[in-house]
């Protein structure tokens, strides 16, 4: 028997660590509005939290990259499945998809066909790579609410129906501009790693980033290193990537909320991702790398049509923080960067007042209430 007959039901589908969080968001802003909606899907711990019905965890699902998606397969195509004979036999009022395109298109085409309206928020990079995909999207998806200023010209460009709504970081509570200062004391430095919230990208990062450690070790005085552990991956796979690296220092794993490294370092290194939008909202300096098996970047360099990675770079239209992506993300080429930053402070706190000035140009607070307006709108 159908649980939720008799009640408006929403499916979300949110296979990332920050699309969990988004997703959490938007569901509680949602249920301001109206109380009585059922949500089920894919999710993590934010999601389940705010009280989606998780079905398939989001874990069991991410990657990244293209050839290592062969390693989570089998959970991938069980996962598919799943969603698929739910959206069926349940027949949910709307589908809200949330990144993840190459999961989340498929199931957009299974709504398709069964006449399920689809929200898709937070926009697959296709404006990045693979842009033949927009052709997809305008054939299954009806409206998009996008969180990059450009993605909403992209996607009136391609005639899709898309709504700029803010970044949802933007959401959370953020320390005032002309409150944040320098990290730290007079002589100490305290620098951030920020590996990744994926197994295979704390593998791939992690390891350089101690490299990196060791380096800045002799090069400065007083100086200490936070490892950011993120909750959607095992703390015990960084503890064990720190016991068995050669490396000279002590390092401090954190197991708390991402911000708070940001709080307490003067710079990070960050895996290219949303983190580095936190941490420049945060006005954290930081140098952004990434990693992924040589032949996942072979066919992805083919592919890409922007000059930068990062996000923060992206969205500030010029390269503000540096980059080293795959072979030139090496220990030497991010500590000199690391040491040309920190050797500055005048210049370093002129990059933060850059970075902090990224806020309003994401939108300012506010995404999930649009969001929420967006999807109540598509509901009968």
């Amino acid at each position: 028997m159908n649980p939720v007959s008799n009640q408006t039901c929403v499916a979300i589908i949110a296979g990332e660590a920050s699309g969990d969080q988004h997703g959490a968001k938007l569901v509680a802003a949602m249920r301001k509005k109206n109380q009585a909606l059922f949500f089920c899907g894919i999710g993590g711990p934010a999601l389940r939290q705010a009280g989606v019905r998780i079905l398939v965890e989001a874990s069991e699902l991410t990657v990244v990259g293209i050839t290592e998606v062969f390693s989570k397969l089998p959970g991938i195509l069980k996962g598919m499945g799943t969603m698929k004979k739910l959206l069926k036999s349940l027949m949910p009022d709307l589908l809200i998809l949330i990144d993840f395109p190459d999961f989340n298109l498929h199931l957009a085409a299974q709504a398709k066909k069964l006449g399920i309206p689809v929200l898709y928020y937070i926009s697959p990079q296709i404006w990045a790579w693979r842009r033949s995909r927009v052709k997809r999207i305008r054939r299954l998806v009806d409206h998009m609410a996008v969180i990059l200023p450009f993605e909403q010209q992209f996607y009136a460009a391609n005639n899709v129906p898309a709504t700029f709504v803010g970044h949802p970081l933007l959401d959370t509570p953020l320390p005032a501009a002309d409150q944040i200062f320098l990290a730290g004391v007079e002589g100490q430095v305290t620098i951030g790693l920020v590996p990744g919230s994926r197994d295979n990208e704390i593998t791939r990062h992690l390891p350089v980033m101690l490299d990196t450690a060791d380096i800045l070790k002799d090069k400065l005085k007083h100086v200490r290193f936070i490892i950011s552990h993120a909750p959607s991956v095992a703390r015990k796979q960084i503890e064990m990537i720190v016991a068995e690296h050669p490396c000279r220092i002590d390092v401090e794993i954190l197991s708390d909320k991402v911000e708070t490294v940001f709080e307490r370092s003067d710079v990070i290194v960050a895996a290219s991702g949303t983190v580095t939008l936190q941490a420049a909202i945060h006005g954290t300096p930081m140098v952004i790398i990434y990693k992924v098996s040589p032949i996942s970047f072979m066919m992805g360099r083919a592919l890409v049509r922007v000059p930068n990675i990062g996000l923060v770079n992206l969205v500030a239209g010029r390269q503000l923080v540096p980059e080293f992506v795959q072979n030139a993300a090496r220990a030497e080429n991010i500590s000199s960067a690391l040491a040309d930053m920190l050797a500055d402070r005048i210049q370093l706190a002129h990059l933060k007042k850059q970075l902090l000035a990224l806020r309003d140009v994401m939108g300012g607070a506010g995404a999930s209430d649009r969001v929420a307006q967006l999807a109540l709108g598509m509901l009968p």
